[in-house]
């Protein structure tokens, strides 16, 4: 038996439908794709596929509620950031509840300067991710949010239940730390190909 390929509308509307084998095709076009978001806040592929497997059962049960836009050709991109930021708000969700977080919510930004670091420009994009892993949790998290998914820092404020001030600190933590751990990799790089 031939499957129909199906477009990405076709997709979405046998979802809203319930159609099984919409929600089938759906998952197999847009796994890799959510699991590469998940493994920005968790550091294994076991809870990454938990964590994907709860972001479709979301994505199924409000696809209702996705709004297409207008023009059809913007539609797998508007799509892709509808359920990027289901997939991402369910590791936060889920590593908030994994973790009872000891945030510094003293952390003020008199005690502790914002300073500006411009990590991008000096970082490549794969890179960065690599050492994403080695932020504290907490410093990915915000790291994520704010440089990678583009969430303000008042909107990370209310998803963290942390001050303001305590994000952007977290955020410069982040980049300062991302910095240090690059030229370490550029120095042994250097003197493994020196």
């Amino acid at each position: 038996m031939i499957k129909k390929i199906l477009s990405i509308e076709e997709i979405i509307q046998g979802c809203q439908r319930n159609d099984n084998s919409c929600k089938e095709m759906m998952y197999k076009s847009f796994y890799g794709y959510l699991m590469g978001i998940i493994l920005r806040y968790v550091n294994n592929s076991y809870d990454g596929e938990e964590l994907v497997n709860d972001s479709f059962i979301k994505i199924f049960k409000s696809i209702d509620g996705f709004q297409a836009p207008n023009n059809a050709s913007d539609l797998q991109k508007i799509f892709k950031g509808w359920i990027a930021k289901i997939a991402s708000r369910t590791a936060i969700d889920k590593l908030r509840t994994l973790k009872n977080q000891a945030y510094v919510d003293d952390l003020s930004e008199a005690e502790h300067p914002v300073t500006h670091v411009s990590v991008a420009s000096d970082l490549h994009v794969q890179d960065i991710l690599k050492l994403l892993n080695h932020l504290p949790e907490t410093h990915r998290l915000v790291f994520n949010l704010y440089e990678i998914e583009g969430f303000a820092d008042d909107e990370i404020s209310k998803m963290m239940n942390i001050p303001e001030s305590s994000s952007r600190v977290y955020l410069t933590r982040a980049k300062n730390k991302l910095r240090t751990l690059y030229l370490k990799t550029q120095v042994n790089s250097y003197e493994k190909n020196g």
